[in-house]
């Protein structure tokens, strides 16, 4: 297929999305509706997000399923009565760099996958929308340091997803054309980002908020999860 990299998403795709992102939303909920003084807002913050509690999911397309944290910041603030959504988004970012390793959950065990991909001769990279220090801490916390030559966050000068600058950059670093590179994620946002740079191969997997019926048209192929992958490289 002429694929030489694979660029992966973070969360619903490394990580699974809800076990590991519905605590840590709690968590953050509970804390700023807390500090603004109104902590019987803390459900209606996750609903706001998007999440639903009868299904203990998130709406793929919401702050809570492919948001940054100032997507989330400028529901929440106002919603709390607070003006300053700048420092509600900072607020996130240090409840999730507490939260999120504290809850993370694997797909699976990615070391030994990433291992055998990088002995293929592929190279990888990983491309959240969560920020380049969380994404960078996750690396590491699964072992996977050693085989990922590229991270980059929302926050990384790339732009953002569904745009195609984070494929871009990831291409530039290893001197590769985007049809050289393998896009794999959970979410529309990926799928798009993937199709947006011209990426040769686009994936979705199901360890995240979207399903089979909402991925399948927008990518090549869709896997149980990334532990599938080799089955079509």
């Amino acid at each position: 297929m002429g694929i030489k990299a694979i660029l992966f998403d973070k969360d619903g795709t490394l990580l699974d999305f809800h076990a590991t992102w519905v605590p840590a939303y709690g968590a953050a909920a509970a804390s700023i509706s807390d500090e603004a003084g109104r902590p019987e807002l803390a459900e209606r913050l996750l609903i706001i997000g998007g999440f639903d509690p009868l299904s203990g999911r998130c709406d793929p397309g919401s702050a809570l399923g492919s948001g940054t944290n100032a997507d989330i910041a400028r529901l929440w603030a106002p919603a709390c009565g607070l003006e300053d959504a700048a420092a509600v988004e900072a607020r996130l970012g240090s409840i999730f760099a507490t939260e999120v390793p504290a809850s993370a959950v694997a797909v699976g065990d990615l070391a030994p996958l990433f291992a055998r991909l990088v002995a293929r001769g592929l190279r990888l990279g990983v491309a959240t929308m969560d920020s380049e220090a969380l994404a960078r801490n996750t690396v590491s916390s699964l072992a996977l340091e050693t085989h990922v030559d590229f991270v980059c966050g929302y926050d990384s000068g790339f732009g953002t997803k569904p745009g195609p600058g984070m494929v871009a950059a990831f291409c530039a670093h290893l001197s590769l054309a985007p049809s050289e590179v393998l896009v794999v994620g959970d979410t529309l946002h990926d799928l798009h980002m993937g199709r947006a740079a011209g990426a040769g191969l686009v994936v979705g997997v199901l360890t995240g908020a979207g399903s089979r019926e909402l991925l399948a048209p927008h990518c090549d192929h869709v896997l149980e999860s990334v532990l599938a992958l080799e089955s079509i490289i």
